[in-house]
């Protein structure tokens, strides 16, 4: 059963952290089995969230949750805002496909808009 699941130590993932030049470097895996398949490392500012990688494996749904989870995390921080710093600026394409980046853009804005979009949806 697929789990996603924040860590408490940034074993394995030091290369990230030292590449965005911050210590304070979270990361969330994507664990099936107790095996990783994927990743999200980020870190909290005061207005914005950033992201400095993500792998999903090119599961579009795992990057889905993936970011979903940290936008949740990010809105109940009162943050409305995520950049993607991404090293490999491909990953940014299924963001795009997504709708959590519009074409050209790093920036998510609105965080806790996004996650309340479909509320409309229910009573259809």
């Amino acid at each position: 059963m697929l789990e996603i699941q924040e860590r408490f130590d940034n074993t394995g993932y030091e290369h990230i952290a030292a590449a965005a030049g911050i210590n304070n470097v979270h990361i969330t895996e994507a664990l099936d089995g107790g095996r990783a398949t994927g990743f999200i490392a980020y870190a909290y500012e005061a207005e914005r969230t950033v992201v400095y990688d993500l792998d999903d494996g090119g599961d579009l749904m795992l990057c889905d949750g993936l970011v979903r989870s940290v936008m949740l995390k990010s809105a109940m921080k009162g943050i409305e805002t995520m950049t993607f710093e991404l090293p490999d600026t491909s990953k940014l394409a299924p963001l795009v496909k997504l709708r959590f980046l519009a074409p050209g853009s790093n920036v998510c804005e609105n965080i806790d808009g996004f996650m309340n979009a479909c509320e409309h949806c229910k009573n259809q």
